[in-house]
């Protein structure tokens, strides 16, 4: 019995036998990073070590000065252009603002000049001409607007002094060609009343028909039967 049990132990089908260390394994950790530590200490001092020996930080320090000194000097720069930007940008907002004013003050001008230039027109007409009595027209304008649509004007006075008033009527008749073929219309209503003692401005816009062409404006001014004045102008 005590043979076969030494030849167990001493044979390969002996138990297996481990050898554990009494140190805890936090302990171990512990030591492992310690002398990790240490070894990347060491490492760093001769890296530093080494470039202080090779003369490679000898113009790091001045190399960063002068770097940030052109750095200092561009941020300046930037600022001194940056102002004259801004105020050259104003400048340009003012000036355009200031000729949005003017353009402004021009058309209202031109507005200005041609109403006092037809207001001299309407009063020069209103000066008898010589050698006209009694009842005239002395203005008939006509204009065609964007072909579709015709405005016009009639002024008609009494050139005696102390005149009697006058009743009677305005007929408007319009010639021309459409579709190559004569043409002739009246204003829509037709005649209009006309009242007058001095003088009398009358004037009105209606449609012109498809493919009209507008070659001959007449104002008639008729006193019951009677035609007392015509006028008439080509376009």
């Amino acid at each position: 019995m005590r043979f076969k049990l030494l030849r167990r132990r001493l044979t390969i089908s002996a138990p297996r036998m481990a050898v554990r260390s009494a140190m805890p394994w936090p302990l171990r950790w512990a030591g492992v990073a310690i002398v990790l530590g240490f070894c990347a200490a060491i490492s760093l001092w001769a890296f530093e070590f080494g470039k202080d020996i090779a003369g490679l930080d000898s113009g790091a320090k001045e190399e960063l000065l002068r770097l940030r000194a052109d750095a200092a000097k561009l941020r300046e720069e930037r600022d001194k252009a940056q102002s004259v930007f801004n105020t050259s940008a104003s400048l340009l907002t003012a000036e355009k603002s200031a000729q949005e004013r003017m353009a402004a003050q021009i058309k209202q001008l031109e507005a200005e000049n041609r109403t006092l230039r037809d207001d001299l027109g309407f009063f020069e007409k209103l000066i008898p001409a010589a050698g006209t009595e009694g009842l005239a027209i002395r203005g008939l304008q006509a204009e065609v607007l964007g072909a579709t649509q015709l405005k016009w004007q009639v002024l008609v006075m009494q050139a005696a002094k102390n005149a009697p008033e006058f009743h009677g009527k305005l007929e408007l008749s319009v010639s021309g060609t459409q579709n190559g073929k004569p043409w002739t219309m009246e204003p829509p209503g037709g005649a209009q009343p006309l009242q007058l003692r001095q003088y009398r401005r009358v004037d009105g816009i209606f449609d012109l028909p498809p493919q009209a062409v507008v070659k001959n404006v007449s104002a008639r001014v008729v006193e019951g039967t009677v035609t007392r004045a015509v006028q008439s102008i080509k376009l």
